[in-house]
């Protein structure tokens, strides 16, 4: 999907403010909904996801085709997502310089990493409100399957979250450094809100 297209600095697949957020995804709803709402912690469009059961309603990308991949080189998947005290997962799906696809599992009910042969789950830790999730795929690659990462297959993330962007970065950004629309602005109070990034180790 992205194979061809130069990959510099920052790669948004999904930001909730745009006229169509879920354009190059799929979405999947059973005993749920996937709907686009405004937050009041950040006065803002959201995509909120939410279900019965993680596993049945998710979105996706890019929808799944025979030999379909994102081919996205970035190796820093960040999401901005809203912890609403539910059960929610994530999962990515990559290829390793051994021509194998792996995935990577995070969710909020899980106690311990478990790597198998072409899965890792691990637990994630999400702070109340929203949530900056840093994950650093090369990284996880080296120290999960001792391999290298080459490129993003596939991004799904289940229910239950609001989101306001997915993306991937060269590197890891500090806040100044960011470009104006990838930050999340929270509205200033006499206690001020901020996003908790979650570095996933």
């Amino acid at each position: 999907m992205f194979k061809n297209t130069f990959q510099s600095g920052f790669l948004s697949i999904l930001y909730s403010i745009g006229s169509n957020p879920l354009q190059i995804w799929e979405k999947k709803v059973k005993n749920g909904s996937i709907k686009r709402i405004t937050d009041n912690d950040i006065q803002s469009l959201v995509i909120e996801i939410t279900g019965s059961n993680v596993a049945t309603t998710y979105v996706t990308c890019p929808p799944p085709q025979p030999r379909s991949s994102l081919g996205i080189k970035l190796p820093f998947l960040i999401l901005i997502v809203k912890n609403l005290k539910r059960f929610f997962s994530f999962e990515v799906e990559i290829l390793d310089d051994k021509n194998v696809r792996r995935r990577f599992r995070a969710s909020n009910f899980q106690s311990v990493t478990r790597v198998k042969h072409f899965i890792c789950s691990m637990p994630l830790r999400l702070d109340d409100g929203w949530n900056q999730i840093a994950f650093n795929l090369n990284d996880f690659c080296r120290r999960a399957y001792g391999s290298n990462y080459m490129e993003t297959v596939r991004v799904t993330i289940n229910a239950n979250c609001r989101l306001r962007r997915v993306y991937f970065a060269d590197r890891m950004y500090a806040e100044d450094e960011l470009p104006a629309e990838f930050k999340l602005y929270l509205p200033v109070t006499s206690s001020t809100l901020a996003t908790s990034t979650t570095i996933i180790e």
